[in-house]
């Protein structure tokens, strides 16, 4: 007799587990993953150490509940409630939390790469040194949060509320902060590069040495803002406002501040080499020693600014309004001024060789002991113009107004003042210069 033996294979498909948890249990270290606990009352219940792999907790209540070494990643947590909830040193990498109340939760050391956590409320939560990077928290309440030396690298914050959050130190390379409110946020020493912080709210944020190498900074607010000794090399400003913004010892090499408003802004010692900074608003500002040569300046508002000391070696400050500025001993040699306007400048002992000032306004400038030799100061107008002591020798002033200017002490040698109007300027005794009145020196 021949017996049939039939084996049947059974193939075991994982399902969502249903799972009836009292509040306050102890499940560590429990195994839970796929678990059914959608709307639960999880109050107080301790799940250190658990594996929550893929469990379903949508609109949960985790209040209080301790999740610390908990395996959550891939879970689903939408709109769950995990105020004042413990997650420390937690996996969450790709879980759900959309929507999800975390105040006051503590997250430091979670891992929450590539989390989504869009719209979700993490206002004071404690996120330091976890890791969200590529996380999705578009939208989502960070007000007051710690994130200091956290992982934000590739994250995507647009719209997200940053208010006086703690960002010290934090990695944000290449992060998404559009339209982010920022306002008071704590980024000292944080890494901004590449990040795209467009039309972001930095009122009062303090960015001390923040590297924001390359990042797009356009139409953001930094009014009040601090960013001395940051690196905003090659950073896109055009358009932002940092009206009262403090900028010194700034790296602002080759970055573009075109439209920018800069008002009031403290850029001592600043380095602006090659910096695109047409059409800006300077008025007031204070960039004593900055250095701006090679920088593009046509069209910049440098209403009564101080340059004093400032380096401007071959800048661009063509149809430029510096008119009432402190340019005391500022390097201005082979700078492009034409159609300038310099009315009422202080640029004593500046340096202006082989500079063109043609068509230049220097009205009531001050120029004494100023070295223009070699420069153009063709069809320029230099009335009532204080030029004693200053070096001439070899300029351009064809068809030049220097009517009433003081002239005595200066170096006419070579000087080419064909077509000049000298009417009641002031030459020394000795001097011959049609049109203009010899005096004792």
């Amino acid at each position: 007799m021949m017996v049939m033996l039939v084996v049947c294979v059974v193939t075991v498909i994982p399902v969502a587990v249903a799972t009836d948890i009292e509040p306050y249990a102890d499940m560590r270290d429990a195994d839970l993953r796929n678990a059914a606990l959608r709307g639960a009352d999880l109050t107080g219940v301790i799940f250190s150490g658990a594996d929550l792999i893929n469990a379903n907790l949508r609109g949960a209540y985790l209040y209080l509940a301790d999740l610390r070494f908990a395996d959550l990643s891939d879970a689903n947590l939408q709109g769950a409630n995990l105020t004042n909830a413990i997650i420390q040193v937690a996996n969450l990498r790709g879980a759900s939390l959309s929507g999800a109340d975390l105040q006051s939760a503590d997250l430091t050391f979670a891992n929450l790469q590539g989390a989504d956590l869009s719209d979700a409320i993490l206002a004071f939560a404690y996120l330091d040194e976890a890791d969200l990077s590529d996380a999705d928290l578009s939208y989502a309440d960070l007000s007051y949060a710690d994130l200091s030396y956290a992982n934000l690298r590739g994250a995507s914050l647009s719209g997200a509320d940053l208010q006086s959050a703690d960002l010290t130190l934090a990695n944000l390379q290449g992060a998404d902060l559009s339209d982010a409110n920022l306002t008071t946020a704590d980024l000292d020493e944080a890494d901004l590069s590449g990040a795209n912080l467009q039309g972001a709210d930095l009122h009062s944020a303090d960015l001390t040495f923040a590297n924001l190498q390359g990042a797009d900074l356009s139409g953001a607010i930094l009014v009040f803002a601090y960013l001395d000794e940051a690196d905003l090399s090659g950073a896109n400003l055009s358009g932002a406002y940092l009206r009262f913004a403090d900028l010194s010892y700034a790296n602002l090499r080759g970055a573009s501040l075109s439209g920018a408003y800069l008002q009031s802004a403290d850029l001592t010692l600043a380095n602006l080499q090659g910096a695109d900074l047409s059409g800006a608003n300077l008025t007031t500002a204070n960039l004593r020693e900055a250095d701006l040569s090679d920088a593009n300046l046509r069209f910049v508002d440098l209403w009564s600014a101080d340059l004093a000391f400032a380096n401007l070696q071959g800048a661009d400050l063509s149809d430029t309004k510096i008119n009432a500025a402190n340019l005391r001993e500022a390097d201005l040699s082979d700078a492009d001024l034409l159609f300038a306007d310099l009315q009422g400048a202080d640029l004593t002992l500046a340096n202006l060789q082989g500079a063109d000032l043609s068509d230049a306004r220097l009205v009531f400038a001050y120029l004494g002991g100023v070295d223009l030799s070699g420069a153009d100061l063709s069809d320029a107008d230099l009335s009532y113009a204080y030029l004693r002591f200053a070096d001439l020798s070899g300029a351009n002033l064809r068809g030049a107004s220097l009517s009433g200017a003081d002239l005595r002490g200066a170096d006419l040698t070579n000087t080419k003042l064909q077509g000049a109007t000298l009417t009641g300027a002031l030459v020394c005794d000795g001097v011959t210069v049609r049109g203009a009145t010899q005096i004792p020196c």
